[in-house]
């Protein structure tokens, strides 16, 4: 009789690692941030996840609604407990919340930059010594740019000594 729980957890557990895969990798549009879901932030521990999620998902259960709700506002309150539902299954794992953690950090890395400029490598100047292009900055700095990163398309590179930052498109 065990052995079939075992096998019963078993499958439950590979059933919910397979949901928390499809919510992540979900291709329906933008990453849902699951923390601003449950009202809460990175920095928040799983017992402060676990009070938010539970207040949540008692709020929003289709149980829970009252009768003489509209119909558009009883669907916007079950797909609110269904977005509560899979940010705790997200969350609440700590697995998953690295993973999920890693891949808001990417995306705010892949956040464009304001672009002062747009040039082409071949709008840089060669330095031999340095193996290095150069482009003149308005402030009087320079864009420097190393050969192993022309191995990309397009670069954004900053400025030396102030903010700005221009794009850099690879000629073919």
């Amino acid at each position: 009789m065990r052995k079939y729980g075992s096998v019963s957890a078993l499958n439950r557990m590979q059933a919910n690692q397979q949901e928390i895969r499809r919510i992540m990798v979900d291709s329906s549009g933008p990453q849902k941030d699951w923390y601003s879901v449950l009202g809460a932030c990175p920095t928040d521990d799983i017992k402060e996840l676990k009070q938010k999620y539970q207040k949540l998902i008692l709020m929003f259960h289709p149980d829970k609604q009252r009768q003489d709700v509209s119909e558009g506002e009883a669907e916007q309150h079950l797909q609110r407990f269904i977005d509560i539902d899979q940010a705790w299954k997200i969350l609440g794992n700590e697995e998953s919340r690295k993973k999920y953690n890693l891949e808001l950090r990417a995306n705010e890395l892949k956040q464009s930059w304001p672009v002062d400029a747009h040039i082409t490598h071949e709008d840089m100047n060669w330095d031999c010594e340095t193996e290095c292009y150069t482009y003149s900055c308005r402030c009087g700095g320079e864009f420097i740019l190393e050969k192993d990163e022309m191995e990309e398309m397009e670069t954004v590179v900053c400025c030396d000594s102030c903010s700005l930052s221009i794009e850099v498109k690879k000629v073919t």
